[in-house]
């Protein structure tokens, strides 16, 4: 896919429009604002994560064009924090000559699982086998070319697990069928892939194509959700470096600009396999912000401005991220603060929620250390003590 033509943000005051005022907003708003930039957000509610940082805080529907324009007029650059906002309506900001990384060309493939995962085939690149199933018989279909179980998914709008089925045996369609609501859903299907362990690789890209990454890392999923995060993952150097050059080519097979999320899994006999993209910095990307010389955060906002890129250096041996989640209904201040807080090592991120909710993102914490195992257990003694939820 081209990239459009390199365009350097010169204002001397830029304004970074956000779209979406979520954790990930106000992270990278964080970052924008170490860099000198204002920052402009557009989300559907008040109260947001981001809402405290930015200079303006507007309230509308992201996927209108008069709320997207409305954000435009007041940022010299936009991005977004999320794939679900509709291609088309973004598309809307480049009609009217706004400067929007990553593209919405780059958003409506990716937020597309099935043309996602195509673009991505069609550079070679590894993945579970699919199979695009807009009725239950094309599912029974793939399974006869690709045996049980099977994973039934939704081409949108699916995180975290939200809007994928497990098919054991033909007998479990129906059920998942109506559970996906495939009848008004797009669906597709993957065969199962075997992994003995989940990596993920943080990628920042620029408009002229100059890339940096991430360390390979492994990610820790419980229930769909990730909980730890370990850089660098305990693999070999070669495999590292293949998962890498996986990373890289998957996001210039879309024409990504900024950070990108790339998951993957590691077969038992070393093969890899790419699971997903993220058009947007990442969950298992958080630890970049004390480990990292330069964060997906701040390069993100480099790469939406056409500004150099930073060293992804990680700066001390190993790292680790666990990610604080609700256990419960209750307020977003967790129990325990001050106890985490006098935990030596650790870094706590809160991200201001106004309520918890059973596995919702509250916030993370991440740890240094000579080791994995050393970082991990001062991460581990700080989480102990929050509690989100009643």
């Amino acid at each position: 896919m081209s990239l459009p033509s390199p365009t350097p943000i010169t204002p001397a005051n830029p304004t970074l429009g956000l779209i979406g005022g979520g954790q990930l907003a106000k992270m990278t708003a964080q970052a924008a604002a170490q860099l000198g930039c204002a920052v402009a957000i557009l989300e559907r509610k008040e109260h947001s994560p981001a809402s405290g940082l930015a200079n303006h805080s507007l309230i509308g529907d992201w996927d209108r064009p008069a709320d997207l324009l409305r954000l435009a007029a007041v940022s010299t650059a936009l991005t977004l924090e999320n794939e679900f906002v509709d291609a088309e309506a973004l598309a809307s900001l480049e009609r009217h000559g706004h400067l929007l990384r990553p593209g919405s060309g780059t958003v409506k493939i990716v937020q597309d699982k099935l043309w996602q995962k195509q673009a991505v085939a069609d550079e070679g690149i590894p993945l579970p086998p699919f199979f695009d199933t807009p009725t239950p018989a094309d599912v029974l279909r793939a399974a006869g070319q690709l045996g049980w179980p099977l994973v039934l998914k939704k081409r949108r709008n699916g995180y975290d697990g939200k809007g994928n089925a497990t098919l054991h045996s033909a007998a479990d369609l129906d059920a998942a069928w109506k559970a996906l609501d495939g009848d008004r859903n797009s669906l597709f299907v993957e065969g199962w892939f075997t992994f003995q362990r989940e990596l993920a690789v943080m990628i920042t890209r620029s408009a002229r194509g100059d890339v940096i990454t991430y360390p390979v890392v492994e990610t820790i999923q419980h229930h769909h959700i990730c909980h730890v995060v370990k850089a660098p993952a305990p693999i070999s150097s070669d495999l590292a470096h293949r998962a890498a050059a996986i990373a890289q080519r998957a996001v210039t097979a879309v024409g990504g600009v900024g950070t990108f999320g790339v998951e993957m899994f590691l077969a038992q006999d070393g093969s890899l396999a790419v699971n997903e993209l993220a058009p947007r910095v990442h969950n298992s990307g958080h630890y970049t912000i004390e480990a990292c010389d330069c964060s997906q955060f701040e390069n993100h906002v480099r790469a939406v401005f056409d500004w150099p890129l930073g060293s992804p250096r990680l700066r001390a041996p190993a790292a680790v991220m666990i990610n604080l989640l609700g256990a419960g209904p209750g307020p977003g201040r967790p129990a325990g603060l001050d106890a985490a807080l006098a935990v030596r090592g650790a870094s706590i991120h809160l991200y201001g929620k106004t309520v918890s909710a059973p596995g919702r993102k509250m916030g993370h914490i991440t740890a240094l250390g000579d080791s994995l195992d050393h970082a991990l257990a001062i991460a581990q003694s700080a989480a102990s003590h929050l509690r989100f939820g009643d």
